[in-house]
């Protein structure tokens, strides 16, 4: 009986991976080249800021705009001083892009930090000049010494309109991608990302995905998933994408699934079926998530 669940839950796993997204519009020029042109140009922070560095800046004073995209209830347990909570989700983030800063940075922090790059890809990709923080609350920010400083539970709330004006047609598809959550919200894509066991499932059985390493050479010389073919995170990685398929459920995966979080964002918005891998390939700092903290097969 045992193995008959095995068999189920693998011909499940081939099943839901065979089910393509379409999106509601076709890819406009806007969106094309604002994609495109952020990955031509990666900043060279790759759009992120230290959890200590962050820490410091906030215990200075300086003054800040920081979005906590986590959930109302862990928000109101203690956030960031001066943090706005905007739950991730397909109606929150969308409803308030009128009321985001056009001139000031824009500092985004959730959990472990992968929902949060998908955030702020898409920010960036709308204009803004948006960056994460590093592993987010649980890995980074509540791991830095003396942090405590700076957590409070007064709720902050967004101002009104913004000067700031948003290209429709980004604001379109920015607006789609969070509507794009609940059709996934009960399926193992939640978040636009796969479990590791779930893609361990996956390879064994042999389903048709194509599995894409964005780690850089080296390290996808040294070892990784079985059948991933490698595009290094980097300026110009944009050049190789329309070498990938539109027929078929991308995974992509970095190092710890924050970078994988900004190129899911950006294949997507380019009417790609792209998700991440949670936790990515795994590091240390990142431990129990990512494919090798749970112990699976690499090749070389």
């Amino acid at each position: 009986m045992k193995k008959r669940r095995i068999l189920l839950s693998m011909a499940l796993v081939v099943m839901a991976l065979l089910v393509v997204s379409t999106s509601a519009f076709a890819v406009s020029d806007a969106v094309e080249d604002a994609v495109n042109g952020y990955f031509e140009n990666l900043p060279e922070d790759n759009g992120m800021i230290g959890e200590k560095d962050f820490v410091e800046k906030v215990k200075a004073g300086e003054d800040l705009f920081i979005l906590d995209i986590r959930q109302p209830d862990v928000y109101n347990e203690g956030h960031v001083k001066g943090a706005v909570n905007i739950p991730w989700g397909p109606e929150a983030i969308p409803a308030a892009l009128d009321k985001l800063p056009g001139d000031k940075t824009i500092y985004v922090y959730c959990y472990t930090a992968q929902t949060a790059n998908q955030t702020v890809a898409l920010l960036n990709f709308a204009g803004f000049e948006a960056k994460s923080v590093r592993f987010g609350w649980n890995l980074g920010i509540s791991r830095v010494a003396g942090y405590e400083e700076i957590v409070e539970t007064e709720a902050h709330q967004l101002g009104g309109v913004t000067d700031y004006k948003i290209n429709a047609n980004l604001k379109a598809a920015v607006e789609d991608y969070y509507a794009g959550l609940a059709d996934v919200s009960d399926t193992m894509y939640k978040n636009y990302k796969i479990a590791e066991d779930m893609l361990k499932m996956a390879v064994d059985s042999g389903a048709d995905m194509m599995i894409v390493s964005i780690r850089q050479p080296k390290d996808f010389a040294e070892g990784h998933i079985k059948g991933a073919v490698n595009i290094p995170w980097g300026a110009g990685m944009q050049q190789y994408f329309g070498q990938l398929p539109q027929d078929k459920k991308i995974v992509v995966y970095c190092y710890t699934g924050q970078t994988a979080g900004q190129a899911v964002a950006g294949l997507r918005m380019l009417d790609y079926d792209a998700v991440s891998l949670n936790g990515g390939m795994g590091t240390s700092a990142n431990e129990p998530y990512g494919w090798s903290n749970k112990g699976y097969e690499v090749v070389k």
